[in-house]
Formats: structure tokens, C-alpha cells, sequence
């Protein structure tokens, strides 16, 4: 690949993203090359990176080119592939907007974890339909250093281990997984967040996500929370009819999360795209090719 290739950074509550525009999906990215220009050192920077591909150019995406014309083909900050990213979405659909590839309004993305509804808002938010959580019944527990807890499994498209902890520095550094137990529960990994209570439907958390670390926000994360929350608080919108809403704070800003009577997630908050350019083509040609 000789063409420079223009990358723009964004972020979404601070979970941060390099964001490269490939429409037609001719540009190969490693897993390699990925985790170089996520290095908050050597490379760009950031949790993980938005690959945009037209639906009906990427092979995975092919299939839901009808119902989206725009694919998030996501990957972790260490190169591996990933299902879904809540905060990526908003600023994935910010991304196109900017570009004038859509305008204010509704509109749909295609991920691996599905189809995604997304409204562009006036005031600037940004409203994703996240699907419905799946609540396994498998018992987890999550533990740091010589403490455990025991943890609510959820599966936002992605899977998740949320515990309930008395501070959120009960989380430690977060700079390894946490260890959750059985291991055989997750044999891809899992996100584990960590959750304190600051008022009535209103949740603060710290993430570990898989393939990235401790993040400053997690909007899959947020949405799976949000649910373990309820469920703990005795609100199932299914069974009550009653849609039911938490605020989220996260370390890079806060989330509203809002479980609708039919089951259906939407979570919103901002997006921000802070700056673009081209990637140099002499570390492309050593990082990239």
C-alpha cells in the first residue's frame, strides 16, 4: 500500500479511537499494524481503532449492506478484533456526519454485533440503539488480589462481568484483567466493570476491557451496568411495562442509559472528533505494509 493514508482522531466520553476512512476496503490493517497506531507512544494513540468500510465492500458485512450502508469494522487497541463498542458507534456515526456522508437524524451502522440504530441530535448527543442485553445464568466472580465478588454476566453483543463494590478503588489498577472464575465462562475474554452507588438510578463504574485496559469509558459497558443495576433494584422493564433510566458516570464523563418495556438499549452522550490528518509514509511503509 503506497497511498498515504488519512487517519482523524475522536473520541466518545474519552474512550478514545484513530478513526482511518477506507470506503471501498482496500486498505490492509494488520492486527500488527493496528496496535502500533494505537500506541499512545510510538503511534497515534488510542483504545482502539474505527476502521470505516462500505457494508458492501467488507466480506462480513456484506449481508447487512441492504438495511446499512456503513460497516464499523472495530479492533481493540492490541489489534484483535471486536464485536461491538458502544462509545465507537457514536463516534463512528459523528465520523460520517463530518464527512457529510450522513446529516441529523436517524440512521444505521452495521457491526459485528448487528445492525445499530444511531440519532444524531442536534444539541450535539448522539442516541445508539444498543439491542437487547442477554443475561446467561452462569455465576461469576471476579476478584482482585486476595478479594472477590461476585458478578452479574451480561452479554451486550459483547460479553461483560459487572460487580458490585463498595469504592471503585476497590478495582486496583486495573493494568492486567481482572481474574474471573470460571474462565471457561468467557473463552474469548470479557469486560469487567466495576460499580458504586451515587444516588437513586445513578451508577459510577471503572472498565477493564478486553484487549485494551483500563478505559475511561465503555458505552457497551455503561449499557450492560445500567442493566445490572436495574436487576439488582428489583426493574425489569419487560415485566413492568415501564421503561427505566440510569445515569452512568464513567471516568471520562457520563452516559444515559435507558432500558425500553420492549427490552431495546439506548444509550447517549457526546462524540467528538478533535483533529486529522495523514499517516507518515515512511512508518507506514515499516509499521503497515
Amino acid at each position: 500500500m503506497s497511498t498515504r493514508i488519512a487517519f482523524l482522531k475522536g473520541h466518545g466520553t474519552e474512550n478514545d479511537f484513530v478513526i482511518v476512512p477506507d470506503p471501498e476496503n482496500v486498505i490492509d490493517l494488520p492486527s500488527a499494524g493496528v496496535a502500533a497506531l494505537c500506541d499512545r507512544r510510538a503511534g497515534i494513540g488510542g483504545d482502539g481503532l474505527l476502521h470505516v468500510v462500505r457494508s458492501a465492500a467488507h466480506p462480513e458485512a456484506r449481508a447487512m449492506a441492504a438495511d446499512a450502508e456503513w460497516f464499523m469494522d472495530y479492533r481493540n487497541g492490541d489489534g484483535s478484533v471486536a464485536e461491538m463498542c458502544g462509545n465507537g458507534v457514536r463516534v463512528f456515526a459523528r465520523y460520517l456526519q463530518r464527512a457529510g456522508h450522513v446529516a441529523e437524524g436517524d440512521i444505521t451502522i452495521a457491526t459485528r454485533g448487528g445492525v445499530k440504530t444511531v440519532h444524531l441530535a442536534k444539541n450535539g448527543d448522539v442516541t445508539v440503539g444498543m439491542g437487547k442485553a442477554l443475561l446467561p445464568e452462569a455465576q461469576v466472580t471476579v476478584a482482585v488480589g486476595e478479594r472477590s465478588w461476585p458478578a452479574r454476566n451480561v452479554n451486550m453483543g459483547n460479553p461483560h462481568a459487572v460487580a458490585f463494590v463498595d469504592d471503585l478503588t476497590d478495582a486496583g489498577t486495573l493494568y492486567t484483567p481482572p481474574p474471573v472464575t470460571p474462565a471457561s465462562v468467557y473463552p474469548d475474554g470479557v469486560n469487567v466493570e466495576f460499580v458504586v452507588d451515587r444516588g437513586p438510578r445513578h451508577v459510577a463504574l471503572r472498565v477493564h476491557e478486553r484487549g485494551s485496559g483500563e478505559t475511561r469509558s465503555c458505552g457497551t459497558g455503561a449499557c450492560a451496568v445500567a442493566v445490572a443495576a436495574a436487576r439488582r433494584d428489583g426493574a425489569d422493564p419487560a415485566v413492568t411495562g415501564t421503561p427505566v433510566t440510569y445515569t452512568v458516570d464513567v471516568p471520562g464523563g457520563r452516559l444515559v442509559i435507558t432500558e425500553r418495556a420492549d427490552g431495546e438499549i439506548e444509550m447517549t452522550g457526546p462524540a467528538v472528533i478533535v483533529a486529522e490528518g495523514e499517516i507518515d509514509a515512511d512508518w507506514q511503509a515499516g509499521t503497515l505494509s
